[in-house]
């Protein structure tokens, strides 16, 4: 049985990163009457709700009129690539306020936190988003020189702040946090934490970042062993998703335990335990598991937004 892709995957944009050091060409695209743009407010995106609870929502695209004073020296204007032949943006305009409420742009949708209506999206648009989220919350937060401490100016479509101190010149690039995300499994179990804050009966993959200078393998096997005490072996690469909060890109692996005995850490997980494969699979297709749902008394696990409930899916059907 194949789960559908982790969400925040598969952009339909072609970045066309070639674009970025035409700086003639980039001028020009931000008032194309073809360019698109989405915008940003505190980081929740401009979206146009559907008529129908069962209809997918889009981005509320705007036209480069509608964005025209959020857009010029000093904005944050991130250059997404192109789609359908035609230049797409990202703005920030958190400086709308109340005088604006009355606003073409006011009036095109309703500004909504990416991660609650994800689920809701029509296909690629999630990934559309992340991409322009965790690039406009990064220029948010890098807006000096971290080598001199000087105010630093967006470039190259806004994937690159330069310095504006000539002696200092750095150049400070978009980052990306990578997080190891595994599924620990031994004969026909598979190990599940649990954090504090989780729902009730909600038990997840084991995940933490990676640390300088190691490895995929490495970062699993020390999370896995740090967290829950259990040794592990080989390890195999799954899949990957995009985690636009702020800017994290998750390394789903599927790791074999040698050992069996679990000795949580006592800070980042609750509890830990062995699950077997006819209860996993009595989680993800009882169809009335929900977080919302108080009378199923089972195991829950993560919901197919998250890269986690794609590890275990597929463990759970798959068995390769």
């Amino acid at each position: 049985m194949t789960a559908p892709r982790p969400i925040f995957s598969d952009n339909p944009i072609d970045r066309a990163s070639h674009l970025r050091m035409d700086d003639a060409w980039l001028a020009d695209s931000l008032i194309d009457p073809q360019t698109r743009y989405v915008p940003f407010r505190n980081l929740n995106a401009l979206i146009v709700p559907s008529e129908r609870p069962d209809a997918p929502m889009d981005i509320g695209w705007q036209a480069p009129v509608n964005v025209a004073e959020f857009v010029g020296d000093g904005a944050i204007c991130v250059f997404l690539g192109l789609m359908d032949g035609a230049p797409r943006y990202a703005v920030d305009v958190s400086s709308l306020d109340d005088k604006h409420e009355a606003s073409e742009l006011a009036r095109a949708g309703r500004f909504m936190e990416v991660r609650r209506v994800s689920t809701r999206l029509g296909f690629g648009i999630p990934a559309i988003l992340a991409q322009g989220r965790s690039m406009i919350d990064w220029h948010k937060r890098h807006q000096f020189c971290s080598t001199c401490g000087t105010p630093s100016k967006s470039s190259q479509g806004g994937y690159l702040r330069l310095c504006t101190n000539d002696a200092c010149g750095a150049q400070h690039f978009p980052r990306t946090d990578p997080v190891v995300i595994m599924l620990a499994t031994r004969s026909d179990q598979c190990l599940l934490g649990r954090q504090p804050g989780f729902p009730p009966n909600m038990f997840s993959a084991l995940a933490g970042f990676m640390e300088p200078g190691e490895t995929i393998a490495d970062a699993v096997r020390r999370e896995v062993m740090e967290e829950a005490g259990i040794k592990v072996g080989a390890v195999h690469y799954r899949d990957t998703q995009p985690w636009p909060f702020p800017s994290s890109l998750m390394i789903g692996c599927r790791a074999d335990a040698e050992s069996e005995e679990i000795t949580i850490d006592g800070q980042e997980l609750e509890e830990a335990r062995w699950f077997g494969r006819d209860e996993i699979i009595a989680s993800l297709e009882n169809p009335a598991i929900n977080l919302e749902d108080q009378k199923w008394q089972g195991l829950t696990v993560p919901p197919p937004m998250a890269i986690a409930h794609h590890l275990i899916r597929d463990w759970a059907f798959d068995n390769d």
